[in-house]
Order: C-alpha cells, then structure tokens, then sequence
C-alpha cells in the first residue's frame, strides 16, 4: 500500500470522525425535550385523529393537555368522560364532564315535501353546487344531498338516502367530531346534546325566508310564527330571522311544542307514540 493512500484514509477517517463529533454537539445543543407524559395520553385517546378536539390528530391533542395548566377547554368528544377521565389522572389535573353531543341535519326537505324544480348536472358535490348554483329546488337554504357529509364522515355514522334528498345521522355511530359540521356548505348540520334513547326535539329548517315564500318552498319549512316560543316552559326556543331554534341544553323533552306548529317543522323523534285522547 503507497504512503499516499495512507494518508487518504487517515484523513478521512479523522475527517469522519470530526464531522460525528460535530453533529452529536450540535444534536445535544438543540435538543427538544419531550414531557414523556405525552406518550401515555396519547395511549388513553381512542386513536381517530377526527380532528373534533380542535387539534390535528390525537399527538397534537395530547401535547395540549400536558402544556394546559388545566383541562378546562380541552375535550376529546369521540372518548367522552371517560377518556378524559384517564387524562386527568395522568396529568393530575381535574376533567370536565360535558354532556355527550350528537351531530343533526336541520332540513326534513325530502322530495316529498321539497320537489325538484330545475336541474342541476354539474359536479355532484354540495360545495360545488352551491358556489354556481342555489339547488334544485326553490328552497336554497335546505340539503343539497350530495354527501359532502357523508364523505366526510369516518364513523360511518351518515347514510345517503339519494331517494329522500336529505341523508341520515345514525345516533348510535356518532361520535360528535364534528366532521360532517364542518363539510355541510349550507351549516346545516349541528352538535346537538345527546338524551337517553336517542330521543330529540328539533326544528328540522333553516329557511330564513318569510313564511309565504318558505313554505311554498316547502311543505314543512318553519314560517316564524312564534307559536312554539309562547307554549315553551323552559325558554328553550327562540325566534331570530324568521326562524325557530331549539336550544338543546335548554329542552326538557316536554314535547308541547310539536303539536302547535302549524307546518310540522319541529320533530319529535325516537319518543313513543302519543296516546289518543278520545
């Protein structure tokens, strides 16, 4: 072996050795540490990375709780109370306990109370449609049935119903991550709270058009009649924009209103049937 390959591989070799010992002074210099407390609230979150926390995804999320001085706005909706639960006993910290929420489409616009008067044969999407068009049919504020929301959804928790017009939350699946709120480009999908049984009491519309041309629209808009304000005992509904609003947290399911509203706007669902009084 010449002497000049020697000298080659000795200097390389110190070469290589100077350039490891520059990048470890360099990685301990800036060196991130990590709370390992991460790693294990991370473990106790269900894993969806839905994103309805607030956060991208449930590392994102876990860092938010160590970093938190308490979990008071923090809330993973797919693990609920008991996930959060978990947390807090981790951390040290207390939870909150919120009531569970589900996901509603306020439109009952299904094709028989809600025809089609033109035709739309752009792309398929609701987004879409409603940037260069305001629906098939004379309401524009209703479902536009394309399924943004069922793509949306990772739960399986939305059924298309290309029949009806209008999709369908399946309670029993959703998890409130508030994906498909976000999808809907009508906003007409809400986080509503979750009672025993699946049982609510909604005002299925977001027609905000004056009563004569909102229910001309459709068979079952809500015309702003007021009527359900005045028999409510609970200060559970108001009335703003031609529109009804039933708050959730304030419903007591006492189901006075259904009975007086003139159009049918407001549902009650999942309830027994009401008794006949002859």
């Amino acid at each position: 072996m010449s002497i000049t390959i020697v000298y080659t591989i000795a200097t390389l070799s110190i070469l290589g050795g100077s350039a490891a010992v520059i990048l470890y002074l360099v990685a301990q210099k800036f060196k991130v540490y990590e709370d390992p407390r991460i790693d294990e609230v991370e473990k106790a979150l269900p894993g969806a990375n839905c994103g309805g926390c607030g956060y991208a995804g449930c590392r994102a999320f876990a860092e938010a709780c160590v970093n938190a001085p308490d979990l008071m706005e923090l809330y993973c909706p797919v693990g609920g109370d008991e996930v959060m639960g978990k947390i807090a006993d981790i951390l040290g910290l207390v939870a909150v306990k919120k009531d569970p929420r589900v996901a509603f489409i306020r439109c009952n616009g299904v094709c028989e109370f809600r025809p089609d008067t033109s035709n739309y044969d752009g792309v398929k999407t609701c987004a879409i449609e409603l940037l260069v068009y305001s629906g098939e049919t004379d309401c524009q504020w209703g479902c536009l049935g394309y399924g943004d929301c069922y793509e949306a959804c990772d739960f399986n928790a939305i059924e298309l119903r290309p029949q009806l017009g209008v999709p369908l939350i399946i309670d029993d699946n959703c998890v409130a991550c508030g994906a498909c709120v976000e999808a809907c480009p009508n906003n007409l999908i809400e986080l509503r709270k979750k009672f025993p049984k699946n049982r609510k009491v909604v005002v299925a519309c977001r027609n905000q058009d004056k009563g004569a041309v909102a229910v001309k629209a459709c068979k079952v808009a809500c015309i702003g009649c007021g009527k359900c304000v005045k028999v409510c005992p609970f200060d559970a509904i108001t009335l703003e924009n031609n529109l009804a609003f039933i708050d959730s947290d304030k419903c007591k399911l006492c189901r006075k209103c259904p009975p007086v509203c003139p159009t049918g706007a407001i549902l009650e669902l999942n309830f027994p049937p009401r008794k006949v009084i002859e």
